[in-house]
């Protein structure tokens, strides 16, 4: 019966909502906190108003993540699907220094350009927007509720503290906010890719990956067998030396974290085109126990399936890092080396990897190199208030509780109008998602829960 369900499930199309908007563009200033740079540029929105009441609907805001809004725009279905229940005018706006929001072109991302790339700058931006939209008006007339998954999750929750005036609630999904220095044991991510693998694979899959390191190194070290697994994995580029075979276990651990994050019940090309529940069809391939020439077939077909499912790439390109294909994130890196700094760390004892530490001096000195600037590991903490949440309100934080960023995020209830959300069966932002007929329960009572709240935030507004 488990041959015949992992067939179904590898040979099931994927299934894609194609949502209709307009494309328009806002003028933002390069700097909304100083007074010498007077330059602007052009962030991009979209919109649609289908099911908009113009007399007083409310206004339905995707704070844009780490990437193109398009890609969040088509894998924010409860948006979609809210917006015609409530009247709603639906407006994705993208963050600045991501997608085509460049304020500097093709050159945005260099040294010299880059310090305008900070989460306060973006929320700054979508403030100016949402003024805008609502006509500058000093008493705005429609309700605004802010929505984000992960970063536009955080980013979500922290619009509506900072601009509370302009945000009348939040929805804040797999927002990771408590995984800064300090909060969340550093390890608690990889804790949880982990128990993904163990839970929806099995434990032997489990067992065969944390015992595949030391194969992989010890393999790779003779030039024949590094030739092998060029062919028989399919790499774009061959293992030349040892920083190559670094670059594809890192590649590897990667791919990992990324099919337990987006471990869905069904099938998503969100980051990369994959089947339903992505970890138990990888560990179909590993689960009995391996060793040598057949452990690395078996994570080979795993790799296959991550990198190929849509039978599109000629190889594998293990040198992209998690460039993924369908998310541009390129200057996250930046944001990681100033103020969204994250610890993650491995023992090899609590999870399925490496064991790698936690070294923030050396976490500091490589962002030095790179970008020429040194992290503030408590800006977060500073600017946003961390755990300390007491005078916020009107925020919904969700957690999928096999979601990894799950580590870092709310699962307390600090006052009472901020809520949180456990939804047990649930990946990352798995309640964002299109309604699906695969849907656990528990998603789909977590999407009630955010409507109920949705519903009150604009009774309170028009009170």
């Amino acid at each position: 019966m488990w041959d015949k369900l992992c067939i179904f499930i590898i040979t099931t199309a994927l299934v894609k909502s194609e949502y209709k908007y307009e494309t328009k563009y806002f003028k933002v200033p390069l700097d909304h906190f100083g007074f010498q740079r007077k330059e602007t540029f052009q962030i991009k929105y979209l919109v649609n108003d289908d099911f908009w009441d113009r007399g007083s609907g409310p206004i339905f805001f995707y704070t844009g993540n780490e990437g193109q809004i398009e890609l969040f725009a088509q894998h924010t279905g409860f948006m979609w699907e809210a917006a015609e229940e409530f009247n709603a005018k639906l407006v994705f706006a993208e963050h600045r220094y991501y997608g085509t929001s460049m304020p500097f072109g093709n050159a945005s991302l260099d040294n010299n350009n880059i310090g305008y790339l900070t989460s306060s700058q973006a929320l700054a931006d979508y403030a100016d927007l949402v003024d805008f939209l609502q006509d500058h008006a000093v008493t705005p007339k429609y309700p605004v509720i802010a929505f984000g998954g992960s970063y536009g999750g955080m980013l979500a929750a922290y619009f509506r503290q900072k601009y509370p005036h302009l945000v009348a609630g939040a929805i804040a999904a797999s927002a990771p906010i408590h995984m800064f220095p300090g909060m969340t044991p550093c390890d608690a991510y990889y804790r949880i890719v982990t128990s993904a693998f163990k839970i929806d694979g099995s434990q032997q899959c489990m067992s065969n990956i944390q015992n595949s390191w030391s194969t992989i190194r010890n393999f790779a070290s003779n030039a024949t067998n590094a030739e092998w697994l060029h062919k028989n994995w399919n790499l774009c580029d061959p293992l030349k030396n040892s920083s190559d075979v670094q670059q594809l276990l890192d590649f590897l651990q990667s791919a990992y974290q990324t099919l337990a994050m987006v471990n869905y019940p069904f099938p998503s090309d969100f980051l990369v085109p994959l089947p339903a529940y992505p970890v138990r069809v990888v560990c179909q391939y590993l689960n009995e126990k391996l060793y040598g020439n057949k452990l690395l077939e078996g994570i080979g077909k795993l790799l296959d399936t991550f990198t190929n499912y849509d039978k599109k790439s000629k190889c594998v390109d293990y040198k992209k890092g998690s460039d993924y294909g369908n998310l541009d994130a390129s200057g996250w890196d930046y944001q990681s080396c100033t103020e969204m700094v994250m610890p993650m760390c491995t023992t090899g004892k609590h999870d399925m990897f490496e064991p790698q530490e936690w070294n923030f001096t050396k976490y500091s000195e490589d962002c030095y190199k790179r970008y020429n600037v040194y992290p503030l590991q408590d800006a977060a903490r500073v600017t946003y208030g961390g755990d300390r949440l007491q005078a916020a309100s009107n925020i919904v934080y969700s957690n999928g509780l096999k979601d990894p960023w799950a580590g870092g995020g709310v699962f307390n209830t600090v006052n009472e109008s901020i809520e949180t959300v456990l939804i047990i069966d649930g990946a990352h932002h798995l309640d964002l998602m299109p309604s699906n007929p695969a849907d656990p329960s528990s998603v789909k009572i977590a999407r009630e829960f955010h409507k109920t709240h949705i519903r009150r935030w604009i009774q309170k507004f028009r009170k």
